[in-house]
């Protein structure tokens, strides 16, 4: 049956969070290439969530929220370390090497991940044929991307750095996943945003020490840093960070974790766009046909979920007529 949360939900509100996290999260893998292009990528991150976290808190504490719960601070630093400085840290750090587009490909397995760790419902997803199935597709589109680099390095044209970007790439979406996971199931008593805000500023602060041991604040000079990646950094903070990151963490209150994560679905088709439009990134058939692959998974994975959703949605409206109906005719 559907949570009290989720029938309280306004549905014009459902679509609005759907919509941002959608297409800003799919723009942001473009705009984090812009960004490390003048900014040292550890030193980004710093920069990018450190600021958001505490514009959030500032926002908070003028809304009258109650900033300082412990048990609900200790919970955001656990799923913001994953989410943030571990699963994100990676997309930053590798987009060093790898097209703005290719990492986005990778990210799209997310949702395979969310089935894989999500204990709780391992006896409900792993009797359904269509998402086992959708797994096996899954990891199947994971490989075949992870093999291409293999080859390349086989057949003597490899990049190291390349090599093991792919592989970190393979962890990042796990600890994405086990932090959203974390999220959603430790719960909060205080609102999204505040959880948001408390996640954004300690995962700031877990990319001092990252960017500290890659030498970063040395070879740092503000002065030579350009516009646009200023103006990146900027877009980051408001859109992919606050806008965002808010969003997605609202729907996990208020929808199923497994379709939450379909931004999966539309998020790597923007970053693609973007890359190679403006980026003059190029993009492999395989690399197409991976993310087909990871698609066609998710849709698979997800497909049980949908329909058991729609089936209680129905349920829940047909007991709120029969409750009016009845309503009615004692009146």
């Amino acid at each position: 049956m559907m949570s009290t949360t989720q029938q309280k939900a306004s549905p014009l509100l459902v679509i609005i969070a759907f919509a941002i996290v959608y297409i800003v999260w799919g723009s942001t893998y473009f705009f984090i290439q812009m960004a490390i292009q003048g900014i040292p990528a550890m030193l980004m991150g710093a920069i990018r969530y450190t600021i958001a976290g505490l514009l959030m808190l500032g926002w908070c504490a003028l809304k009258g929220d109650k900033i300082w719960v412990k048990r609900d601070v200790l919970n955001s630093a656990v799923s913001g370390l994953l989410l943030l400085a571990i699963g994100n840290g990676i997309v930053i750090w590798v987009e060093q090497a790898l097209p703005s587009a290719m990492v986005a490909i990778m990210i799209s397995a997310n949702p395979i991940w969310f089935v894989v760790l999500d204990k709780r419902n391992w006896k409900e997803n792993l009797t359904s044929t269509a998402t086992v199935v959708g797994l096996i597709i899954g990891f199947a589109g994971v490989i075949l991307l992870f093999g291409e680099q293999v080859a390349k390095a086989l057949g003597g044209t490899h990049d190291d750095a390349k090599i093991w970007g792919v592989g970190l790439l393979v962890l990042g979406p796990i600890a994405w996943s086990a932090g959203s996971l974390y999220s959603k199931y430790k719960g909060s008593s205080s609102p999204a945003r505040v959880t948001t805000a408390w996640q954004m500023l300690i995962a700031g602060i877990a990319f001092l020490p990252a960017s500290a041991l890659h030498n970063e604040f040395a070879n740092f000079d503000i002065a030579q840093v350009p516009a646009k990646a200023w103006m990146a950094v900027l877009y980051l903070i408001f859109f992919g960070s606050i806008a965002a990151f808010t969003a997605y963490v609202w729907l996990l209150q208020v929808r199923p974790a497994t379709q939450v994560s379909t931004h999966s679905y539309v998020n790597p088709v923007i970053a693609v766009l973007l890359g190679v439009m403006f980026a003059q990134e190029h993009i492999s058939l395989l690399q197409i046909g991976g993310l087909v692959i990871i698609l066609v998974s998710v849709l698979l994975i997800n497909l049980a979920k949908y329909r058991k959703y729609a089936n209680e949605k129905k349920r829940v409206e047909a007991k709120v007529e029969s409750s009016e109906e009845l309503i009615c005719e004692a009146v």
